[in-house]
């Protein structure tokens, strides 16, 4: 598992910073600036290949993490170096827009890349679980709000509800925000009615570590209906069909197909009697689990399929995708620069700090669900890697953007001393999060093996 997720972690990465790094190289060319090395990864370079007029030299290097764009620039190199090069094409020699631009073209990639992305799954359709909710207290916000097991959300402050995955945006964002947020739901008898949740009801740090206890609710898992029963095995023996409902086993309740999996696996080759609901006739059956071992243990099954989760198909035409998709980029950078404001500020745990470790671990997660899974990530990791880099930090590319604003309204460049100061403060600042990110990535799995 662990090298599974570092794989599609190095993918997902290697992606991310090619893009952003080809919108400084695009941007560059555009502006008349040579390129001299166009590197993915940092460090040694272990491959290289020079193409084009400019014999721009292509490599991979040894660092899998990270990447640079590499331009003829006179604070970098020698005099040695610049002869026999066109000095109109070096880059501090470019007008202050110019070098704007080049350098503001990385972020933009990335967010232009997360548009492409979710416009691609908006066009195509993502298959999602309809958000149809159980309460995982009595006592909850849901609960408190009047939300009941069995509701299907369809609509959020006014916005369609297509899928699972926008009620936890939906959600993130007000509490967020620390706002009221208006639902409304359709009960099980497919009555509407609408359900509001009180600002500051749901909690940021609470939503972080555990959504369904911090909301009180969960998406719905499935009644263990049965979908087809395997010809010869112990469910078609004692004469369960296609269709039938399990009610309960040995007189143990079964309101989903967790519970029905659970007590089954624990009841390898013992006689259960199973009460099924069969076209709205209470029937009462006898079945014995076949044994069948699974990592050095016993476990019973009935050899039967159950019925999947309830799932929608959401799709939209090209045009409509492509506003949603710039919608979705947009509200996911605003998210984000209000995530850091909060931390800064305090109002939000630096705990929410993610490092490597945490990215590959969703990173391996995704990929397992499926390449619509994956593809979100990769658009939400894109976002993230944008706002980054456009903060004004000395040496992103945020810092940059500063520095050439300050030569604007000076009317000069700032020294290179007060330059290199400012980079070594960036550069100690960086360290720091990083530290924080794989202090934080520790802790947390720490807490789920010791858990």
């Amino acid at each position: 598992m662990f090298l599974y997720s570092v794989f599609h972690f190095l993918i997902a990465i290697s992606i991310l910073v090619a893009i952003h790094e080809l919108g400084h190289y695009l941007a560059a060319r555009w502006c008349g600036v040579k390129v001299i090395r166009f590197s993915l990864g940092m460090g040694k370079v272990l491959w290289s290949r020079k193409f084009g007029k400019d014999q721009t030299e292509w490599a991979i290097s040894m660092l899998p993490i990270g990447g640079y764009v590499s331009m003829l620039d006179g604070r970098s190199m020698s005099a040695e170096e610049l002869s026999g090069h066109d000095l109109s094409r070096e880059f501090t020699r470019q007008s202050v827009w110019k070098r704007m631009l080049i350098v503001a073209a990385g972020p933009a990639a990335n967010f232009l890349l997360a548009i492409l992305l979710f416009t691609g799954l908006f066009f195509s359709g993502t298959t999602e679980p309809v958000p149809r909710i159980a309460l995982t207290s009595e006592t909850g916000v849901a609960a408190a709000a009047g939300f009941k097991t069995g509701d299907i959300i369809r609509n959020v402050d006014g916005h369609e509800l297509h899928g699972w995955s926008q009620l936890a945006d939906a959600i993130v964002s007000a509490a967020l925000e620390r706002r009221a947020i208006d639902f409304e739901v359709e009960s099980e008898s497919q009555v509407r009615r609408s359900v509001s949740v009180p600002a500051g009801a749901f909690k940021l740090e609470d939503l972080e570590k555990d959504f369904s206890q911090a909301t009180g609710m969960t998406l719905a898992k499935p009644a263990a209906v049965i979908h087809e029963v395997m010809p010869d095995g112990p469910a078609a023996k004692s004469g369960l069909l296609a269709g039938d409902r399990i009610q309960f086993i040995d007189g143990k309740a079964v309101p989903d197909v967790t519970v029905f999996v659970d007590l089954i696996g624990r009841s390898a080759g013992q006689k259960l009697e199973i009460g099924i609901l069969r076209n709205g006739q209470a029937l009462v059956l006898s079945a014995t689990p076949a044994e069948e071992e699974r990592n050095g243990k016993l476990v019973g099954k009935l050899h039967v399929a159950l019925e999947p989760p309830e799932m929608t198909i959401v799709r939209f035409g090209a045009f409509e995708s492509l506003l949603r998709g710039v919608s979705k980029t947009w509200e996911g950078s605003i998210l984000n620069l209000k995530l850091l404001w909060k931390i800064v500020t305090g109002e939000a745990s630096i705990k929410n700090v993610t490092g490597p470790v945490t990215i590959a671990e969703y990173a391996g997660k995704a990929a397992k669900v499926g390449i619509e899974s994956f593809i979100s990530l990769l658009a939400a990791i894109s976002i993230g890697l944008g706002v980054m880099n456009l903060l004004p930090v000395p040496v992103l590319d945020g810092g940059y953007l500063l520095y050439y604003s300050l030569e604007i309204l000076r009317g000069k460049a700032l020294s290179d001393l007060t330059t290199q100061r400012l980079q070594q403060v960036g550069i100690a600042l960086l360290v720091m999060l990083m530290a924080l990110a794989f202090f934080n990535d520790i802790a947390r799995q720490y807490v789920k093996i010791a858990g």
